[in-house]
């Protein structure tokens, strides 16, 4: 009898054993995937803002420089207002893939959580 009881206890044992490590398992891997995507999608993030500034500042210096050669004040009126346009576009892009990438994070871990 007691041999039966200790071999049930065992087993039970053994059972929540299992369950505790697989539940741990599973959530340190949706913490690992959540994580990773975070990363990915902040990554992404940077090199577009990147690319997004320095074409804007490629813009910028070439206007520069064709003004400087031009030397005329339509030009340096046209280059002021390029400038700003540049900036303001900039901001806004900067603005939106920052908003978008939280609604895809947020979107994410409620999927997964």
């Amino acid at each position: 009898m007691v041999a039966v009881v200790v071999t049930v206890m065992v087993v039970v044992v053994v059972a929540v054993v299992n369950v505790v490590v697989v539940a741990v398992v599973v959530t340190l891997l949706v913490v690992m995937l959540v994580v990773m995507v975070v990363v990915m999608v902040v990554v992404v993030v940077v090199v577009i803002v990147v690319v997004v500034v320095v074409v804007g500042l490629v813009v910028v210096v070439v206007l520069v420089v064709v003004v400087v050669v031009a030397e005329q004040v339509v030009l340096v009126v046209l280059l002021v207002v390029v400038v700003v346009v540049v900036v303001m576009v900039e901001m806004v892009f900067v603005v939106v893939v920052s908003k978008a990438v939280v609604v895809v994070v947020v979107v994410l871990v409620e999927l997964v959580v």
